[in-house]
């Protein structure tokens, strides 16, 4: 069943996901940076949670060949135009995707699976509006000795004001809110689990990555 989150996801890119690959590749610094950090065990089960159009999922499962990937999104838009990019790269046996909210989505429904060895938000936590019950979900599904990695929008600490207010203000027009309290919450999750984080600030603070290890 769609939720209305997932309408308001499928109205915002119901034409944009035929270029969202292109586009992006623009601003979303760090996916190649975070995919390349994956490092799964041989045979491991690796999910990213709002996969969009399957442009990591697809990256990820060339550079492991020996994994499987999962992918589970809101938006059943962007889930067709994932399903044919799949489909298209000949990865649909080792690629699996499902329709689901970040926060309280089944893997064991979806996929036939309850843990992975890892699990990545890429760009994805600031579309998400209950994001820290989004990264507790996550953190929740680690297999022993798992990992959850995360990249973002970050604060732009060292570049222009001028920069920050153009690109927040472009942001809000698809409905992107950089997480302020992204690293904060973050910490409070490692501690709650037991975790280590290491939390990284990227190209003058443009983006941050996270990796918290169970």
């Amino acid at each position: 069943m769609t939720t209305a989150h997932g309408a308001m996801m499928d109205q915002v890119y119901r034409h944009q996901r035929h270029i969202y690959n292109l586009s992006r590749r623009y601003f979303l610094f760090g996916r190649d940076r975070l995919i390349a950090s994956l490092k799964p065990p041989p045979g491991g089960h690796v999910l990213e949670v709002g996969c969009g159009t399957a442009r990591n999922l697809i990256l990820a499962a060339r550079l492991y060949p020996d994994t499987v990937c999962y992918g589970v999104d809101v938006s059943r838009r962007m889930l067709e135009t994932a399903r044919a990019s799949v489909e298209r790269a000949g990865l649909a046996e080792r690629i699996f995707l499902g329709e689901g909210d970040a926060a309280d989505f089944d893997p064991q429904r979806l996929f036939g699976r309850t843990a992975f060895d890892r699990i990545y938000f890429s760009y994805s936590l600031s579309m998400i509006p209950p994001w820290p019950g989004a990264l507790d979900r996550g953190a929740s599904l680690l297999a022993p000795s798992g990992r959850l990695h995360v990249v973002d929008f970050g604060q732009q600490e060292r570049l222009p004001r001028w920069f920050r207010g153009i690109l927040f203000g472009w942001l809000d027009r698809f409905h992107v809110a950089p997480r302020a309290e992204l690293e904060q919450a973050l910490s409070e999750l490692a501690k709650r689990r037991g975790a280590d984080l290491t939390f990284t600030r990227l190209y003058r603070g443009y983006a941050c990555s996270a990796e918290l290890a169970a």
